[in-house]
């Protein structure tokens, strides 16, 4: 079962650092809406769900970030004599940083638009029993201290149906 987890938070990596993901994306973002963004190099998509606080202190990271990770496994027996069918719950959790306040959410604004841009885009059958049909759910957290000055997560949840 931990495999699924696994293998689900690495195809939606590969999806995201592929060369029309995450950073293509932000890029035509910016270009389109006239803003200065940062871009989102691969080596700030990571495959952890690590809080905050923790990632700067150990880590050193450079934001923004992007951090996948399984959320949980829903078996929902819909395919029987089936090990798994049902639903891989993800999530992509974006964090932004800034020195000004006002900039951190309109930042954020841009870089959950992108993540949900690229898993619109990549609708459909993600191969090994993995399908991904289109919904997501977006949660806005509270700016706190942290990174430049100011700190700020969005984080993406979507689910994946599997057949294992």
């Amino acid at each position: 079962m931990a495999t699924l987890g696994n293998a689900a938070t690495s195809q939606t990596l590969s999806i995201m650092k592929a060369a029309s993901g995450l950073a293509a994306t932000v890029e035509a973002i910016a270009a389109s809406e006239n803003v200065e963004l940062a871009p989102i190099e691969p080596e700030h998509v990571k495959a952890q769900q690590v809080a905050a606080d923790v990632a700067e202190k150990t880590a050193g990271v450079k934001y923004p970030a992007v951090y996948i990770y399984c959320a949980g496994l829903n078996n929902l027996q819909k395919e029987k004599f089936r090990t798994f069918s049902g639903k891989v719950q993800m999530a992509a959790e974006v964090r932004v940083t800034h020195d000004r306040l006002e900039r951190v959410y309109d930042h954020l604004q841009y870089y959950v638009a992108a993540v949900v841009a690229v898993l619109d885009a990549n609708r459909g059958d993600w191969g090994s029993g993995m399908f991904y049909t289109g919904g997501y759910k977006v949660e806005f957290g509270p700016v706190k201290h942290g990174g430049k000055n100011f700190l700020q997560v969005g984080k993406v949840l979507f689910d994946v149906d599997a057949s294992y």
